[in-house]
Formats: structure tokens, C-alpha cells, sequence
């Protein structure tokens, strides 16, 4: 069985203010009515009494359908209810006039007058705060409350009310109108600004998870870029063995199928996202590798030491600018220097065969780039990329080593 009070737990935010905003309306009928009914409850049993609990009735019952109504356009859900705010505005001259008729003409009894006046100016300031809810600029709301401010001193003052009185009336009508037409604009910008908060919120939710597949996207091109493009070459390089008769062929497919397994085991890393660069371990591949291409390559430098979150986006580093070396241009030398610093660490990654572009080695553009500039940013670094010389393509990864850092990576 379902508890009391479930209903209001399963909704959202802005559905619960959005029902608090309309029950507070419905509140606001409700008050109307009490308004009237309460402090003259011993002088409606004269004759005429009864017709102003009655006329106040049915003016609150328009007002909170009116507001439900307004309500349901803000949120777009109805269009417009002109007619129903005409209904009412034509319904709140009348009680208006009624009452006065009433006051004037109806018993020669002080609560019936009391309470034709409580009448004449509750139906007008609460006609007017119902009103509001159903127009959309400040000009309409203040125009609505100049309305029914004008309109009690045109009922008024043609029924015999003297100057003063009507004048005070007016003000009365001014000030209680403006209140709640107040509200209401409040009302409806808070329940706007909920709704348009909480669409923030999704479009954040839908934004991560666009972001987190592009992450994923980089990752891949990370992992098999190099890769592949070793096993492209490593397979070229055994087919011209095996044309040669050459017992090393199968060397060099052994090797490629152990590269492939590799590219496997990172995918599924990647998949869980555990996976995670480690230095010493991308400097030997990138060696190995740049050497069996025909690349001469030089590393210098130990990781030893480092933080390992600091390794891991030195190592993206070192394994998406070899990727680019063996992918574009034409190079014959890449060096490789990680260089330690009272401030911190510097990789530095420079070849030579680039292109008049700037393609050609590093990373020289494209999904590479960035990624290597977001995992930067995780350790507070940056990176540097561009032609250095005639040719010559560097890539330059700086991480600052604060004692924060140290003691992060000691304790862990």
C-alpha cells in the first residue's frame, strides 16, 4: 500500500512548486471569502445580507479558476485565457457595484454597510491580484491595477460616497491591488525561474555525457592509434621478409600479434576506465617503436619519482606525439628529454620531418590536442605544440611539482 504523503515525494521540484503556487492561489480565494464572512458573520442575516457571502462566493470561485487557468499558460500548457480574464474583470465590477447598491440602498443597518464596504474593496483587490497571474508584462500588471483603482472611484463616487471617502478608497484599492498583483508576478517568475533551473540541470546531464563520450572517443584514438599504426608496419615489414624468404618474418608477426593483444587489453581499460599511462613504460615503447620504424630516437631523463598522475598525463603525452611521428611526415630523428626542474617537470618532444603545416610530428592538431591539453589540466599543466625551425615539429608538456603534490603522492 502506498503511504500518505507518497504522491508529494514522487514528484519532481518543480512540480512541487508548481503545486504550492497554485494552492497558494486557491489559498488566496479562500481568504477572500473568510475576509468577508468572518468579521460580519452576525449582520448577514438582515435582509440583502445574505446576497454579499453569496456574490463573494462566486467571485472567488471565478478567481481561483482564473488563476488555475493563468497558471496553466505560463507554463504553456493553455492558451491565453482572455475571455475567462474578461469574465472576471466584468464579474468584479458588478459585485462592486452590488455592494455599494447595497450600502446605499439595501438595510439601514452599520454591519450591512461595514460589510458592503469589506465587499466592495476585497472583490477588487483580489480581482486584481487574480488578474495579474493572466498577463505577461509589467506594463499590462500595472495598467490592470490602475484599472481597478480608477474603476472603485468610478463605481464609487456616482453611488453618493463623498470625495474623501472615495479618495481613500482608491488608495486602499491601489495598495492592496499592487500587493497582490505583486505577488502573483513574483509567483510566476519564481515558478519560471525553478522550471528553467531545472532545464539547466538536464542540459548539464546531457552536456557530461556528451563530453564523457568524446573523452572516450580521445581515449580510443590514443590507444590505437599508435598501435595500429605499428602493426601497419611491422605487418609491411614482415610481407617483404616473407617475399625474401626470410625466417624473421615470423618474428615480426609474432610481434604484431602481441601488439594486437595489447590493443585489446586497452580497449577493455578503457571500457571500465581504469586505464592509465605509466611514463617509463611509454619512453621504452616509444624507443622501441620509433627504432623499428627507421626513426633514430633518443630519451633522456628518469620518471622515477614523479606522482603517478603526473606520469599518466606525461605518458598521453610521449604516446600521442610518437603516434603523430609515425603517422605524418617524414622524420628520421625524435628525441625525447624529460627534464627535472625546482618547479616542476618539463617533456619535451621534438623531430624533425614536419610539413610547411605544422603536420608532421607532436600533436599537431586535431582530437590529439585537446585531449592531451584536458589531461594537463588535471595536474595543473600545459602544453605546448609548433613548428620550432625549418622542419622541425615540438611538443612541449610543463607540470608543476608543488609540496602539495609530494605529499599527496607520499601518502598515497
Amino acid at each position: 500500500m502506498r503511504r500518505p504523503g507518497g504522491w508529494w515525494r514522487r514528484k519532481s521540484t518543480p512540480a512541487k512548486v508548481e503545486t504550492y503556487t497554485r494552492w497558494s492561489f486557491h489559498f488566496f480565494a479562500a481568504a477572500e471569502f473568510l475576509a468577508v464572512v468572518l468579521p460580519f458573520a452576525g449582520t448577514l442575516h438582515a435582509e440583502a445580507g445574505p446576497w454579499l457571502p453569496a456574490l463573494t462566493l462566486g467571485h472567488c470561485a471565478l478567481g481561483a479558476v482564473t488563476a488555475s487557468r493563468a497558471l496553466d499558460w505560463t507554463r504553456g500548457r493553455r492558451p491565453q485565457p482572455v475571455r475567462l480574464l474578461w469574465a472576471l474583470a466584468a464579474v468584479t465590477a458588478a459585485v462592486a457595484a452590488t455592494a455599494i447598491v447595497i450600502a446605499e440602498h439595501g438595510p439601514d443597518r452599520e454591519g450591512v454597510d461595514a460589510a458592503a464596504g469589506a465587499v466592495f474593496g476585497v472583490v477588487l483587490v483580489f480581482g486584481a491580484g487574480f488578474t495579474a497571474l493572466g498577463v505577461r508584462s509589467r506594463r499590462r500588471v500595472s495598467a490592470v491595477v490602475a484599472g481597478f483603482t480608477l474603476g472603485a472611484g468610478v463605481v464609487a463616487f456616482p453611488a453618493g460616497l463623498p470625495g474623501a471617502a472615495t479618495l481613500a478608497v482608491m488608495v486602499a484599492v491601489f495598495l492592496g491591488a499592487g500587493f497582490l498583483a505583486f505577488t502573483s508576478v513574483f509567483s510566476v517568475w519564481l515558478l519560471d525561474a525553478v522550471f528553467r533551473l531545472d532545464e539547466a540541470r538536464d542540459t548539464r546531464a546531457r552536456l557530461a555525457v556528451a563530453e564523457e563520450r568524446l573523452r572516450f572517443g580521445r581515449d580510443l584514438h590514443d590507444v590505437l592509434g599508435r598501435n595500429l599504426a605499428v602493426i601497419a608496419l611491422k605487418s609491411e615489414l614482415a610481407v617483404q621478409l616473407a617475399r625474401r624468404g626470410r625466417p624473421d618474418a615470423v618474428e615480426q608477426m609474432i610481434e604484431v600479434q602481441r601488439v594486437a593483444q595489447e590493443s585489446q587489453r586497452e580497449v577493455r581499460d578503457v571500457v571500465r576506465g581504469y586505464r592509465e599511462a605509466d611514463l617509463g613504460v611509454e619512453l621504452a615503447g616509444a624507443q622501441g617503436v620509433l627504432r623499428a620504424a627507421g626513426i633514430s630516437c633518443e630519451v633522456s631523463g628518469e620518471p622515477g619519482g614523479l606522482p603517478a598522475e603526473v606520469q599518466s598525463a606525461l605518458g598521453w603525452v610521449v604516446r600521442e606525439s610518437t603516434t603523430n611521428v609515425l603517422r605524418h611526415g617524414d622524420a628520421g630523428r625524435c628525441s625525447v628529454a624529460l627534464l627535472r626542474t625546482a618547479e616542476g617537470v618539463v617533456l619535451t618532444v621534438e623531430n624533425d620531418g614536419a610539413g610547411p603545416g605544422g603536420s608532421g610530428g607532436g600533436s599537431g592538431g586535431g582530437s590529439g590536442l585537446a585531449g592531451l591539453r584536458e589531461r594537463l589540466r588535471g595536474v595543473a599543466g600545459t602544453l605546448e605544440a609548433g613548428l620550432v625551425g625549418t622542419g622541425t615539429f615540438r611538443v612541449v608538456a610543463a607540470v608543476p611539482l608543488s609540496e602539495t603534490t609530494a605529499v599527496r603522492e607520499v601518502t598515497s
